[in-house]
């Protein structure tokens, strides 16, 4: 067991010979028009519950990820291209959850926000974002 520790030190971890980088994704719904602050509260949301749902399910992956908490923020249009983006993490085993709103601010009670997949391995969750922009 030398070796994890070996592995342990330089932030990444090895898949046969293959250096995997974790990473967390969050989507953003740009059709619900949310101010820059109700933004960032359910961006917020979607790191912690997405990563506690890692925690629990995934521990190497988060043990890995918790190191440097990388993360990428993306938008799409609308909850339809939010549910393929859904749809196709699922279909790779990638962990993910939807964030629903509780109604009390911008927002209609249970209107999905916004989506976490991972943190997993980056690679792997960019077969699914890499053709989404930047928030």
């Amino acid at each position: 067991m030398i070796w994890k520790k070996f592995i342990k030190k330089f932030f990444n971890i090895q898949y046969f010979n293959k250096i995997v980088s974790i990473k967390q994704a969050i989507i953003v719904r740009m059709d619900l028009k949310m101010g820059k602050g109700k933004i960032a509260s359910q961006v917020g949301h979607a790191c912690v519950i997405g990563a506690e749902n890692v925690r629990k399910t995934h521990p190497n992956w988060f043990n890995e990820w918790w190191i440097n908490q990388k993360k990428i923020v993306l938008k799409v249009k609308d909850d339809v291209e939010l549910s393929q983006i859904q749809n196709e993490a699922i279909k790779f085993n990638l962990p993910c959850f939807k964030i629903v709103d509780a109604g009390m601010t911008q927002i209609n009670s249970n209107t999905t926000t916004c989506l976490s997949i991972g943190p997993a391995p980056e690679n792997d969750i960019d077969m699914i974002t890499s053709k989404l922009k930047l928030l």
